[in-house]
């Protein structure tokens, strides 16, 4: 009885040990992702979509087909049958614009400082901004007098007709002889006064036309061009004052706005320009990447020129119409796989 037990028990060891040889490469296939095949199917190509993001690249064939060996997922892909995602724009021929932005005030067209005649304290202001004054009438009035001596009050009065668009003093300011009180406006013609930075003062000149923009009325845009280049630079601020005249005269435009200035300048007139997003760098040289026969890209050198408002200016090496690569380019080679998502 004693030796048919020790047979039994010699023969399920051996089954145990011949199940774990059958069994021990299953799951080591299944911990990998793959199975076991029972021939060599045809290698096939995989492409992969741009997923949530930017595009990029997509692993290629693997060994196996549908009944073929060979591991699932991106195990044993070919780099060099990698495709990559990209998304293009066309090279166009047109016009770039050039402009400078700056900050300028509206200020009265025609305007006189008024100013007293004698050094004193302002005893009395008889005027506010906005009153329209005739000619003659009294503004202000001067106290001349000084400690020990008592002098009469010395009269402002107005020079010229027209409106109170500035009150630089009040009363009990003291002010000296020559020194502006009051500015009246002759006329209800407004002008916008810029500064200008030196850097830009080469392209200055009469006639410019720009756009311009007033807190007072967002959305809107009045059309202006330049009427006047100061002669001189302010050495301090390192600027050059420039006087902008509107198109045509509008009430709702006052003096003293505030006006945000889009002062149109040099025009880059039938010039091919891509996306400044297109350039890349390769050995030292500019360049962008073109689809060749759309299934591939190929590097061409190029000479960029000015890039305004997101738009690069090509001097040479396109010549318009070329589908270059705006987006995925960064993971191209010369000759690399592509397909266009745009």
């Amino acid at each position: 009885m004693a030796k048919r037990t020790k047979k039994i028990m010699l023969v399920a060891g051996v089954l145990v040990v011949a199940a774990g040889f059958v069994l021990l490469p299953s799951l080591a296939a299944d911990s990998n992702g793959g199975t076991v095949g029972t021939g060599r199917g045809p290698g096939g190509m995989v492409i992969g979509g741009p997923g949530g993001g930017s595009p990029g690249a997509v692993m290629g064939s693997g060994s196996g087909g549908a009944s073929g060996s060979g591991q699932r997922g991106a195990g044993a892909a070919s780099f060099t049958d990698a495709v990559f995602a990209v998304r293009t724009s066309r090279a166009k021929i047109g016009d770039l614009q050039a402009y400078i932005e700056v900050n300028g005030n509206v200020v009265s067209s025609s305007q006189i400082a008024v100013t007293p005649d004698v050094t004193g304290r302002i005893a009395t202001v008889n005027t506010e901004l906005g009153q329209t004054v005739r000619k003659g009438t009294l503004l202000a009035q001067v106290d001349p007098s000084r400690p020990g001596s008592v002098y009469e009050l010395s009269p402002v009065y107005a020079p010229v007709s027209g409106i109170i668009v500035n009150v630089v003093a009040a009363a009990g300011a003291n002010i000296a002889a020559g020194q502006t009180l009051l500015t009246i406006a002759v006329d209800n013609r407004v002008e916008i006064e810029a500064l200008i930075p030196e850097r830009n003062v080469g392209l200055l000149a009469a006639g410019l036309h720009a756009e311009v923009n007033l807190e007072a009325y967002p959305g809107l845009t009045f059309a202006a061009s330049v009427s006047n280049v100061s002669p001189v630079l302010d050495p301090v601020s390192r600027t050059k004052k420039i006087t902008l005249a509107f198109d045509r005269n509008d009430p709702r435009i006052n003096a003293g706005m505030f006006a945000c200035v889009k002062l149109n300048t040099t025009r880059y007139r039938n010039v091919v320009s891509i996306p400044s997003e297109a350039l890349v760098e390769k050995n030292g040289k500019s360049g962008v990447y073109l689809l060749d026969g759309g299934e591939a890209a190929v590097f061409q050198e190029i000479v960029p020129g000015v890039s305004i408002d997101g738009a690069t200016e090509i001097r040479s090496g396109l010549s318009g119409g070329e589908q270059v690569v705006i987006q995925g380019q960064q993971y191209l080679s010369d000759g690399a796989k592509v397909r266009d998502i745009s």
